[in-house]
């Protein structure tokens, strides 16, 4: 069974698979989100720059999430300014409260068909601590002129159509779109001002080639002086130490067929997107297609199929008894990256070389302005960015780390079971 989004997108590009030798500015691996806002912000600028992509554009991640085009970082923006000093902390917070506004900026100047809608992003509380915290963000970001506004339990109940929820705070920058619709219109865009690329092509080894560097396929190779990397929760052993600075974390989707009129006027009436406050979240929206799409914890390996999520299906019946006899037609899910400092990571580590992943579920937004940042790191090397470049920094026992996950996934079943009862 194919995902939601791979029955409603747009039509994908058809796309060459490398073959042979050829010679690029930049070389980067990855045609996600972050690789295509890469390509084509340097493409805009006149530079060479071919991407060669395992799959096709937009197959991981970048094209499987939940659509929610998010302001922010995980941590509160006082918590990003201690953590990072007030000069950088400060840049960090505005370029991830502005995030939406250059996707959607993006959408029109691109005219990329993507379902986008600046609707709102509803950070929702279950319980009275959680709305406490909410209020202690919301003040946090309204002190920096955001347009945010706390919802009581009847105001977040006329906004969600449940009464689940004991207040939320909505963030007037965030939105919606089809994931996969837009990482196609960004290959469009990024073709169309002159980048070069390649599906099917997955990079197998990178080396030095004198002052260059040389990215070698199945069937050709790529010499560049530059290589981005923005395989994020796919990332592999091609650099080595990378992908033991991320956790993959499957996440999981499900979809109902399009809801009859009378039941899509009382779920998420509002049509914001909604995440709920805590450390496993449930999250979901109602798309253009009046389509109730519900994501959050799952097994962690690829599913296909609505019966792999029961409890996630269950949860939706529980916030809108009306959904308990419609169809459930979709089911899906695809790999994050989690940090485990919960920032997003840049890493440059040797010249020519950048990386960028970890976006702990919020790569639609982040993803995107991202990529903007690495092609101005390349085309201006000494200019500053508005995240920090870390170094590599493998976690400990990593290997350990999934067994982790799977433990925190079990206690969020069980306190499913509990609210559910």
């Amino acid at each position: 069974m194919p995902n939601l989004y791979q029955d409603t997108a747009e039509p994908a590009v058809a796309l060459p698979m490398l073959e042979g030798d050829r010679r690029a500015s930049v070389v980067i691996v990855g045609a996600g989100i972050t690789g295509l806002s890469t390509a084509l912000h340097l493409a805009e600028k006149g530079t060479d720059v071919v991407v060669l992509e395992a799959h096709e554009p937009g197959w991981g991640a970048s094209g499987r999430n939940g659509g929610q085009v998010n302001p922010g970082l995980k941590h509160d923006p006082d918590v990003v300014e201690r953590d990072h000093g007030a000069e950088l902390g400060s840049r960090m917070n505005a370029l991830a409260g502005s995030a939406p506004a250059f996707v959607f900026e993006l959408i029109e100047r691109h005219a990329i068909r993507c379902e986008g809608r600046r609707n709102g992003t509803l950070r929702a509380a279950v319980r009275p601590g959680q709305a406490q915290r909410i209020r202690v963000t919301l003040e946090q970001w309204a002190r920096r002129g955001a347009p945010v506004a706390f919802l009581d339990g009847p105001a977040i109940a006329r906004a969600t159509g449940t009464h689940r929820y004991v207040g939320g705070m909505l963030d007037a920058r965030g939105g919606d779109l089809n994931p996969l619709s837009f990482a196609r219109g960004l290959c469009r865009a990024a073709l169309g001002a002159g980048a070069a690329i390649y599906a099917r092509s997955p990079a197998q080894r990178v080396e030095r080639n004198g002052s260059s560097w040389k990215i070698g396929t199945a069937a050709g190779t790529v010499t560049a002086a530059h290589v981005v990397l923005a395989t994020n929760g796919y990332t592999d052993d091609l650099w080595p130490g990378l992908r033991r600075t991320v956790v993959p974390v499957f996440g999981a989707m499900a979809s109902t067929a399009p809801l009859p009129e009378h039941i899509a006027a009382r779920v998420m009436p509002s049509r914001s997107v909604l995440y709920e406050s805590g450390p496993v979240t449930v999250y979901y929206r109602v798309d253009g297609g009046g389509r109730l799409l519900i994501g959050g914890r799952g097994p962690m390996r690829e599913i296909s199929t609505t019966s792999a999520l029961p409890h996630l299906i269950a949860y939706a019946r529980r916030l809108w008894p009306e959904l308990t006899r419609v169809q459930w037609t979709h089911a899906w899910g695809g790999q994050l990256a989690m940090t485990k400092d919960q920032y997003p990571h840049i890493h440059e580590p040797t010249g020519g070389v950048l990386a960028c992943l970890g976006f702990n579920g919020r790569g639609v937004a982040m993803g995107t302005v991202m990529g903007a940042q690495l092609a101005r790191r390349i085309l201006t090397p000494s200019a500053d960015l508005d995240m920090p470049i870390t170094n590599i920094k493998p976690i400990g026992l990593h290997a350990l780390w999934p067994l982790a996950v799977r433990a925190v996934i079990a206690r969020g079943r069980i306190s499913d079971v509990l609210r559910l009862g």
